[in-house]
Formats: structure tokens, C-alpha cells, sequence
């Protein structure tokens, strides 16, 4: 099969690939419909995850059908479309059994395209299938659903809820990336009063116009913005979405006194945390990997039409296009990408 394999630092190849097996009674073996590129897949390739393998399988977020499956697989057969969750659960250790399966101990987590093979391939082995895959409801396409995978659970859950947002808090959100407008999405769940959204490409402050934020401003401006919103308190609840230092330092300058920072970014380089002025403010800070506890519940918003996550999906390319789609993700400021999503031809 074809494969985009990580060679190091800076260095990809769409090449040739042994066909995964299964390895153990409770994977399955998925045929990739679609499947799409990921921010933190930017990350590994610049080298801020020291812990993936050169000779990797990169990719976490994908559909696809069954083709093969394990002597213990029970909820899933050859055939079925599935939602491939970027978090793997063996759904038995003490995380699992109360759904923070981000942490899962029993060889589950964030395994896909980090530790083990993931998806950005032309088939893909997948463990715990019983609790890492989601049958997709009728009627749900391909592409929307491919969306659930990642992005939708994680601004949900380590941005929005985690951040506790509230109906009527003044939510401001650091970064219009794809997580930053999932996070625009999820919180509008909630019905907050304002929702502020600061980026310095313009493109992508035109695209959170377009998914819903209030008042768009550039990072040089935020301070004020956020004061002007709120009579000089501050946010209630700022969500970050970059993942670099200057990104997370600027939300806790927004946030207001007994407020909530919810770092969604994936950080590789060290922040500094001035506590010197945060001591005093009551702020909470939260961090966190998805669980995709969510994912049965926003699969069934999306199957009601209550969700179109589709409308994050800007480029689309066919799966032997992988190295084009790449390099449109690697530069939106060129691009205007969002998300962009790899068909089976």
C-alpha cells in the first residue's frame, strides 16, 4: 500500500508501505475513505514530538470501512463505515472506565500516527476497535464525519468545556485556525454573549467572521478589544489554539479575575507562567488531551443537522495527492486552507 511516513525533522514521503495485520483479537483493519492533516502532524514534522519513530505512519483523523476483523471484535464488521477517533481506549483501565480515555493505561491514547501507524494511508490498523471506532449513522457523509474525528471533540472538550463557558460569558478565543473555529462552534453551543477571536492573518479573521465571532481583532489590539467588551474586566473564558508561547501569555493577560485560560494548543517550547500577577486574580488554567467522550453525542447532532462541520473542509485532494495536500495545509497564509480533506479515488 501507499503510506505518508515521517523520515525525521522536515522529511515526509508518500511511498510504499507494508499492508498492516492484525496483531491482536481486538483490532480491526480499515480500508481509508477519507482522511485529513492535522495540525499537530505540523508539529511532529517540525520536531516538537520528539517521541515519534522516524519511519512513522503519520496521520490520526480519518473514515473508513472495516475489512477485517479481529476473534474479539463485537460491535463493528467487515463493511461497516466507521469514524476512526484520533484517541485509541482499551475501555478496562481506570481512565477508560470513566471516559478520560486520552490517559487510557492499557495501550490506548494518542497512539495513532504517534506511536503506533496511523491513517494517512491506504489502510490502517486500528486497535480496540470495539472502543476506537464509531459506526456512522446513515445519511452521514464521508466528509462531514471526518471532522469528528479530532477537531470537533477537542475544542469541545479542552476548550469549551473544560473552560467552563457559561451562557452570557464574553468568550475570547487566541488562534482562527481549524481548532480555533471548532471552538467558535462548540461555544455557540452555549450561547455566550460575545465571542472575540484574535489572529494576525486576516484571512482566517474572515473565515471566524463567517463561523460566527463577534469581534475579530489583531493580537497587538486584543488587550483593548477585550476591555472595551467587558468594562475593563476581561474575558470570562479565553481558549488557546496556537500552541506557542506568546499565543498562551497573551490569554492570561485576557482573561478576567476568576476567569478561565483553556489551553487547547499543541505547546513545543516552553511558556512562561506569570504568577507573579496571576497568583492574586483567582484564574483557573486548564490544559488537556481529548477524550472524545463526546464524539457519540456531537455524531448525534451531526446526524440530526445540527451540526455542518463540512464547512471547515477548504481544499480537497484525492489520496495519492497527499505531498500537494501538505504543503496547502503547511502554508495557509498562501493557501487561506482550513481543513483539508484526502478521498479514496
Amino acid at each position: 500500500m501507499k503510506a505518508l511516513v515521517y523520515d525525521g525533522p522536515g522529511r515526509r514521503s508518500w511511498t510504499d508501505h507494508a499492508d498492516p495485520g492484525i496483531t491482536a483479537p481486538t483490532d480491526a483493519i480499515v480500508r481509508i475513505d477519507a482522511v485529513t492533516i492535522c495540525g499537530t502532524d505540523l508539529h511532529i514534522l517540525k520536531g516538537d514530538v520528539p517521541t515519534v519513530d522516524r519511519g512513522r505512519v503519520l496521520g490520526h483523523e480519518a473514515v473508513g470501512t472495516i475489512v477485517e476483523a479481529g476473534s474479539a471484535v463485537t460491535t463493528v464488521k467487515p463493511g461497516d463505515r466507521v469514524l476512526v477517533s484520533c484517541i485509541s481506549a482499551c475501555g478496562r483501565c481506570e481512565y477508560c472506565r470513566v471516559a478520560a480515555y486520552g490517559q487510557c493505561l492499557g495501550g490506548g491514547g494518542w497512539i495513532l500516527g504517534h506511536r503506533i501507524d496511523g491513517v494517512q494511508a491506504e489502510f490502517a490498523r486500528i486497535p480496540f476497535a470495539d472502543t476506537s471506532t464509531y459506526v456512522l449513522p446513515a445519511g452521514v457523509s464521508d466528509e462531514s464525519a471526518l471532522m469528528l474525528a479530532d477537531i470537533m471533540p477537542t475544542s469541545f472538550e479542552v476548550g469549551v468545556r473544560n473552560g467552563t463557558v457559561k451562557p452570557g460569558d464574553t468568550v475570547a478565543i487566541v488562534g482562527a485556525g481549524p481548532i480555533g473555529l471548532a471552538a467558535i462552534t462548540s461555544a455557540q453551543l452555549f450561547s455566550p454573549s460575545s465571542i472575540i477571536v484574535v489572529d494576525k492573518e486576516p484571512a482566517r479573521l474572515d473565515a471566524a467572521k463567517s463561523f460566527g465571532a463577534d469581534v475579530l481583532v489583531q493580537p497587538g489590539e486584543a488587550a483593548t478589544a477585550v476591555a472595551e467588551a467587558t468594562g475593563g474586566l476581561g474575558a470570562d473564558v479565553v481558549i488557546e489554539a496556537v500552541g506557542i508561547p506568546e499565543t498562551f501569555e497573551l490569554c492570561t493577560e485576557l482573561v478576567r479575575p476568576g476567569g478561565h485560560v483553556a489551553n487547547v494548543g499543541v505547546h513545543g517550547a516552553p511558556a512562561t507562567l506569570h504568577l507573579e500577577d496571576l497568583w492574586i486574580r483567582n484564574v483557573t488554567i486548564t490544559t488537556g488531551l481529548v477524550d472524545t467522550s463526546s464524539t457519540p453525542m456531537l455524531l448525534r447532532m451531526l446526524a440530526a443537522g445540527r451540526l455542518d462541520p463540512s464547512r471547515f473542509i477548504t481544499h480537497r485532494f484525492g489520496l495519492d495527492e497527499m505531498d500537494e495536500a501538505y504543503d496547502v495545509f503547511a502554508h495557509p497564509q498562501d493557501s487561506n486552507a482550513l481543513k483539508v480533506a484526502l478521498f479514496r479515488s
